[in-house]
């Protein structure tokens, strides 16, 4: 043995009995994705997981970060918190990821978002609108916008529809932090648009059957319901009010805002209005260039959590580049580039599918334009969300 290498080795040693390792360089610039693959969140999750597939071969293609490509690793989170927490501690220990896009539910961010914060790992919500997700810690932001910004533009479009709505019927999903932080919202809403609250029913988002919920609409009598769930137990409550006869307006919440709640509701779904915070006709040139390559690959137009999901990696991708060229990504400690990430992404401006975007101090996504669609069926399979004015 050298003599050089004997104390390497007593150095090693020492750090290992103190608990402690070895600065590690970066190697391959890894990027988390922790998404809902499997559960009834794969609704929602899978259009994430195109959206992130599609920026990291597109941005790639492009160049990636200076010249270097980029790759993103996916866990699944499934569609609760402990798939969510074993999502963000294999990408943080094991994958050794610079950061984070995810998870699919604020119900999964409030339980998951903590362990990166400890670990001073940036992350970035990709569909996380709940109240109160940045200010989880420092490292956390995010690019979807909050529900309370968006949810009451579907209710003045309502109005608009139908000025004669009086009565509301409100019901949400009470085990999921994003829907009982959206009925919230709604309800506000309601009452300041001079409604009455005619009923608020709770559901569970595993329910199938809304016999109750349904009678209790009805009984009312009311103008407007609007239902605050996900893609598959939300598409059943519509599909149940309308089979029972409801003919008055449904107002959908962020949850049900994609094409995969098609057939769940199937031709029922025709007619509900929903917030959203993207649309292909965004006049962005960046996001003119994303509808022409994502409608040529997948033969539709793109899903607002596609946009956002791609938008994530956007984010991180063009703070990487900034960080690389004051300094060579390769010659970072991988705890010290995860820290220096975090402070560019609030830093910086990015134009993305969604229009310009930037973040507060907080890691609150600021965004201007936002929009309500309507969705239009063709037959029992087909549809699409239809930009109202």
């Amino acid at each position: 043995m050298s003599k050089t290498a004997l104390p390497r080795l007593l150095s090693a040693a020492l750090l290992l009995t103190l608990g402690l390792t070895q600065a590690q360089k970066v190697d391959t610039v890894s990027i988390g994705i922790a998404v809902a693959q499997t559960s009834n969140t794969a609704l929602l999750g899978q259009e994430q997981v195109i959206g992130a597939r599609f920026a990291e071969k597109y941005l790639n293609a492009r160049g990636g970060i200076n010249g270097t490509p980029f790759k993103l690793v996916f866990q699944d989170t499934g569609g609760d918190e402990a798939g969510a927490i074993n999502a963000f501690q294999t990408l943080i220990t094991k994958d050794k990821v610079v950061g984070i896009v995810g998870p699919t539910l604020s119900q999964q961010a409030f339980a998951s978002d903590p362990i990166a914060e400890r670990a001073k790992v940036p992350v970035l919500g990709p569909s996380n609108t709940a109240k109160g997700i940045p200010q989880i810690g420092n490292f956390i932001a995010r690019v979807s916008a909050p529900v309370a910004v968006v949810a009451p533009n579907a209710v003045r479009q309502a109005l608009k529809l139908d000025p004669k709505i009086k009565d509301v019927a409100v019901l949400y999903a009470q085990n999921d932090a994003f829907s009982t932080s959206e009925t919230g919202t709604f309800q506000e809403t309601v009452k300041a648009q001079g409604l009455t609250l005619a009923t608020v029913q709770k559901f569970q988002t595993t329910d199938t059957d809304f016999t109750t919920q349904v009678t209790a609409v009805l009984n009312a009598k009311v103008d407007l319901v609007i239902i605050s769930g996900l893609a598959a137990d939300g598409g059943n409550l519509v599909k149940q009010l309308r089979q029972s006869n409801y003919r008055g307006l449904i107002i959908g919440g962020n949850g049900l805002n994609t094409s995969n709640m098609f057939p769940v509701c199937q031709k029922l779904c025709d007619g509900v209005i929903i917030a959203q915070a993207y649309s292909p006709a965004q006049p962005s040139a960046a996001n003119q260039v994303f509808v022409k390559e994502y409608t040529a690959q997948y033969k539709k137009a793109p899903p607002q959590f596609a946009a956002q999901a791609y938008a994530g990696v956007q984010v991180m991708v063009e703070a990487l580049k900034v960080i690389d060229r004051k300094k060579k990504l390769n010659t970072w400690d991988l705890d010290d580039l995860r820290v220096e990430l975090n402070k560019q992404i609030l830093l910086g401006k990015y134009n993305t599918p969604l229009g310009l975007i930037s973040f507060d101090k907080d890691g609150e996504v600021i965004q201007k334009e936002f929009y309500v669609a309507q969705i239009r069926m063709k037959d029992a399979k087909n549809g699409s969300f239809v930009y109202l004015k």
